[in-house]
């Protein structure tokens, strides 16, 4: 693992996610920037010290070094976005399989560089949109896949929270102490590079289908900000379908709001990450129907994708260690379902939305190409 050590939230987020799918161990890594850090985390966590790395260059370095069989197979990368393209591409370059956490890189450009070199190298890239390991969302996609809504007339995803407040509306030093807050370690975009490329992403999940073109409102909500916190965005799909995302960090009372709905001619489907296990299809002709996770009515795909029996809820952590499992398959060589692990090409795809959007909005929100 390349950081996620004291505190960090998604590398334990990570961490728990590998366990629950039995397939990893995690054996060494750069924790931290800070030396004294990166050790008592791995005392903490009972790994050995001799794989505890002051830098990615020194992890690649020690662990060639190692018979095949005892060196690690598949890094995860949770660090701040600034540094996923650099560590991502040194290990590719060295053999070794990724997870990554979104958004890939900082622009369209280190995106496009690492999928030409996972091409080049057919290792596995598993991208860490943690939302398309939701049984549900699986099973969503099965359904429309088949057909069943008709033709899709319509299409809605939002990300709300509001965690930002706190920090926007405290003192200067708060504000520059927050990294989603800085281009140099965030990117171009704060609120849709962080949240809203999580909505897109569902978006051409679910339905298959590629958004052609956007139109992007964004704000940054006061004037010593940035990046954008708050934003809407029209898509376009090509033909007469359309569909809008809404993103915001400064929603107060929101928590952790993605929804998204997919209207058809003949059904439609609706799911919110806050209450997961449930999958709402609704007609004009017939009672809203709901599916739930560990039925036989769902498809094989959602059936692979939950680890409890009916009625026990499940939620991030095993959303995000079905993403691992399916990197797992492909690392082995298994056979493995289609979308059980989002891609470098998704990887690419959310960088050209956070880029455009943001060109939309600086060139006086015209329709821009992703």
């Amino acid at each position: 693992m390349i950081g996620g050590g004291p505190g960090a939230f998604i590398g334990d987020a990570h961490r728990r996610a590998s366990r629950i799918c039995n397939d990893y161990e995690l054996v060494g890594g750069v924790f931290s920037s800070n030396s004294e850090k990166n050790t008592q985390f791995a005392v903490n966590e009972g790994i050995d010290l001799s794989r505890c790395y002051s830098g990615v260059e020194s992890l690649i370095e020690a662990e060639k070094a190692l018979p095949a069989n005892k060196r690690m197979e598949a890094v995860a990368i949770v660090t701040p976005n600034a540094l996923h393209y650099s560590a991502a591409r040194m290990l590719l370059e060295n053999g070794f399989h990724i997870v990554c956490e979104k958004p890939m890189t900082m622009t369209v450009e280190e995106a496009l560089e690492l999928e030409e070199i996972v091409n080049q190298t057919k290792l596995t890239f598993a991208l860490a949109h943690t939302y398309t390991g939701y049984p549900m969302v699986r099973q969503m996609r099965d359904l429309i896949s088949q057909g069943i809504l008709g033709t899709i007339q319509r299409i809605d995803a939002q990300y709300y929270q509001g965690w930002i407040n706190s920090f926007i509306h405290g003192t200067e030093s708060r504000i520059t102490g927050v990294w989603r807050l800085d281009p140099r370690h965030a990117g171009v975009s704060s609120c849709m590079g962080d949240i809203g490329v999580h909505a897109f992403n569902l978006i051409e999940y679910t339905t298959g289908l590629e958004i052609r073109e956007i139109l992007s409102d964004l704000s940054r909500v006061k004037d010593n900000i940035k990046l954008d916190l708050d934003g809407t965005v029209l898509l376009r799909f090509g033909g007469y379908l359309k569909g809008v995302i809404r993103a915001s960090q400064v929603c107060g009372g929101e928590e952790n709001g993605i929804t998204i709905a997919v209207y058809g001619s003949r059904a439609s489907l609706k799911w919110a990450q806050e209450n997961p296990n449930y999958l709402y299809m609704l007609s004009d002709t017939e009672p809203t129907r709901v599916f739930k996770p560990a039925h036989d009515y769902n498809g094989k795909f959602a059936e692979i994708s939950h680890t409890m029996p009916p009625g026990h809820p499940e939620g991030i952590y095993e959303a995000l260690a079905n993403i691992y499992r399916g990197a797992a398959k492909s690392i082995r060589g298994e056979e493995f379902i289609p979308g059980e692990f989002p891609t470098v090409h998704e990887g690419v795809r959310g960088m050209k939305f956070i880029h455009a959007v943001v060109n939309s909005d600086a060139n006086g929100n015209v329709w821009t190409k992703v």
